[in-house]
């Protein structure tokens, strides 16, 4: 892997400004289509869906429609699950596992539960296949009271007369070998921080939000993937990513503290999965499975143990 000594915007040691960052959004290129990927799916979707244009993003003259996809016949007197994609643009079967599951599961929920899917919470990010937003800025680092992200407060606008109903939330991400050698520079370089070179786990896991890690219902994600692809091991000191491996395949965040968007509501099942693309173990199509899988399972157990 090749990992740069310096990254090519800014000077070391020293923070980025506005300067920076706009050298940063320059050097993006848009390597794919939201229109033909995104809109264009969720539209097809549209007979089996509510669809539901939620805000727009804005980024100078670029324009992008935010969507989410609800349940045809949604019942308030049912408990609602919701499936995230895409709050990383580049994490790519999230965006594609989440409309999978839309195309595939549409009706399987039915009289059990009200589905609020957004199967690219970033489309920028998505376009440009980068982590970030345009400005520079992680959306998932950034679900939280007056939010400097549009990505962000946009979500949590939308979630928000429906937070407290909400009995799951699956967040859908990817681990990429691209973390370790454009991302976490680019990121130890806008902060003004040295590189530190970590790992990239080879395999699927999860974090759970250790304010409600609920350990059953992560093992029941974990088990309906290993039917898939493969779960991470944890490596030489019992970690994955630097956190403490609390079950095969589960390591701990404080989702609210960290700003992510597994904590835009109280739900009691939350979850975020995180697929490794760049295996040799694992191809695209494994990939997507193993999101809609967890999908699956996730609100399945929900289902199964609501109180």
């Amino acid at each position: 892997m090749n990992i740069p000594s310096f990254y090519p915007v800014g000077t070391p040691g020293q923070p980025w400004g506005d300067a920076e960052k706009a050298q940063w959004c320059a050097r993006q290129r848009r390597q794919r289509s939201h229109a033909i990927d995104v809109v264009a799916a969720v539209e097809r979707l549209g007979s089996h869906w509510q669809v539901h244009e939620y805000g727009e993003l804005a980024y100078g003259q670029e324009r992008y429609p935010l969507l989410a996809l609800r349940s045809r016949g949604w019942d308030d007197a049912l408990p609602t699950v919701l499936v995230t994609g895409g709050v990383h643009g580049y994490e790519t079967s999230g965006v594609h596992g989440a409309l999978r599951f839309a195309g595939e599961h549409a009706g399987d929920y039915a009289g059990r539960a009200n589905v609020l899917l957004v199967p690219c919470v970033s489309p920028w990010g998505y376009e440009h296949i980068q982590r970030w937003n345009a400005d520079a800025l992680d959306p998932n680092r950034s679900f939280r009271a007056d939010s400097p992200a549009q990505e962000s407060a946009a979500l949590m606008r939308l979630v928000a007369p429906l937070r407290d109903t909400v009995l799951m939330h699956i967040d859908l991400h990817e681990t990429t070998d691209s973390d370790e050698s454009e991302f976490r520079p680019a990121l130890a370089a806008r902060d003004g921080k040295p590189f530190e070179p970590g790992t990239i786990p080879d395999g699927f896991y999860l974090c759970a939000d250790s304010a409600a890690p609920e350990p059953a219902f992560q093992q029941a994600v974990n088990a309906a993937v290993a039917e898939v692809t493969h779960i991470a091991p944890a490596d030489g000191e019992g970690e994955i990513i630097g956190s403490p491996v609390v079950a095969p395949g589960v390591i701990e965040y404080d989702c609210t503290a960290l700003g992510l968007c597994a904590s835009i509501t109280p739900a009691r099942y939350r979850t975020t999965t995180e697929v490794y693309p760049d295996s040799p173990r694992a191809t695209p199509e494994q990939c997507n499975a193993a999101q809609v899988a967890a999908i699956r399972a996730a609100i399945d157990h929900a289902l199964a143990h609501a109180a």
